[in-house]
């Protein structure tokens, strides 16, 4: 309870406070690229239930791939969207998701369905939880993209190396999660600092 409470004062907080800065963001987003200025994905949310996540829009939507790992000087990604993706500013409309109570500050990265179907046994416990826009395996793997890219195939290197990390530091946040814990995450997350 005391963590919905945190999130829903931290999201609200931070929407009216960066709403000039998203304004900026979106206006841009419009002006450079044709399409929506939100990319909006079907995610697997807490109790497996399925939820829409907000980003902004980073990737143009004339694609015929259909992979959902992304490396490094993809050429999908718009000249902004690589801007946006190394501070981590598409993922500011992710706020409306922790206001609406289907994600939180901190906690497993939502995986796009498929993913989650994968976790076994005591890894299931995983999906008790909100996922967050910041955890233990985004500190670790914040730049996952340009470890993909030097890899000869990123999506065989995500599927038995990242991911099976991922849900292991996933794993060990629910057994030890508490606010103090979130707080440490949050603030490792803005100031790129180690946990």
């Amino acid at each position: 309870m005391i963590k919905r409470i945190f999130d829903f004062s931290c999201s609200l907080f931070g929407l009216f406070f960066f709403s000039p800065a998203l304004l900026i963001f979106a206006i841009l987003i419009k002006l450079t690229s044709k399409g929506p200025i939100l990319f909006i994905q079907e995610r697997v949310g807490r109790n497996g239930i399925l939820f829409r996540m907000f980003k902004f829009r980073s990737m143009l939507i004339t694609q015929d791939s259909s992979s959902t790992v992304s490396v490094k000087g993809d050429v999908r990604i718009t000249k902004l969207g690589v801007i946006l993706r190394r501070y981590k500013i598409d993922e500011l409309p992710e706020l409306l998701n922790v206001l609406l109570g289907d994600m939180s500050l901190v906690g497993p990265r939502p995986d796009v369905p498929g993913y989650a179907d994968q976790l076994e046994g005591e890894q299931r416990k995983i999906l008790f939880l909100r996922p967050g826009i910041t955890g233990l395996a985004s500190l670790k793997f914040a730049n996952e993209e340009v470890i993909l890219a030097e890899q000869e195939n990123p999506v065989k290197y995500n599927n038995d190396v990242i991911y099976p990390e991922k849900v292991r530091l996933n794993l060990d946040y629910y057994y030890n999660n508490s606010l103090w814990v979130d707080i440490k995450i949050i603030f490792a997350t803005i100031f790129r600092t180690s946990y």
